[in-house]
């Protein structure tokens, strides 16, 4: 039976992080799906498609160099019913600090109950990027600065391009 791990998160924008928890996950999956949340209530600074369009530019070689099949899709359901439907029975979830693991604890207590065939796996974060969130780089590029250190060449490209004017 083929190991399929979900990864889900708005990758609003895709972050080294992220490419950090993908470079982890890929050796601890067959096939990795990347799942984008969609939330009617949200606004997100890049549309879904745009989105879609980072994480399989910047994800996909990653899983393809470590021989993991991948693919990105999107969900606007609860994240336990995206695992199943897509037959996934590992959860990634990436860890920057205690603040997170404490969170992500109680995220992963409500999905085990809700769905106990689909295991939690925490990756921590590297230290490099430990300081890194979608947040502030939003916010840093929103205000003119430089993100390159954060996010990969594209994503930047794309950030750049976004707050031009």
């Amino acid at each position: 039976m083929p190991r399929i791990a979900l990864y889900p998160g708005s990758f609003d924008p895709v972050t080294n992080g992220h490419l950090d928890v993908v470079r982890n996950a890929v050796g601890l999956c067959d096939k990795l799906i990347v799942a984008i949340g969609v939330h009617p209530g949200k606004k997100p600074l890049f549309p879904t498609e745009e989105r879609l369009a980072m994480v399989r530019e910047v994800f996909g070689p990653l899983a393809a160099k470590a021989g993991c099949a991948f693919d990105a899709t999107t969900y606007d359901d609860l994240t336990v019913t995206a695992a199943r439907k897509h037959g996934a029975t590992i959860m990634i979830r990436g860890l920057r600090d205690g603040t997170d693991l404490d969170y992500e604890m109680q995220i992963a207590g409500m999905n085990e109950t809700m769905a106990p065939e689909v295991h939690t796996v925490f990756l921590p974060a590297s230290v490099g990027v430990r300081p890194i969130t979608a947040t502030l780089v939003r916010q840093i590029a929103a205000m003119g600065g430089d993100v390159s250190a954060f996010v990969p060449p594209s994503v930047a490209a794309s950030l750049k391009t976004k707050f031009a004017g």
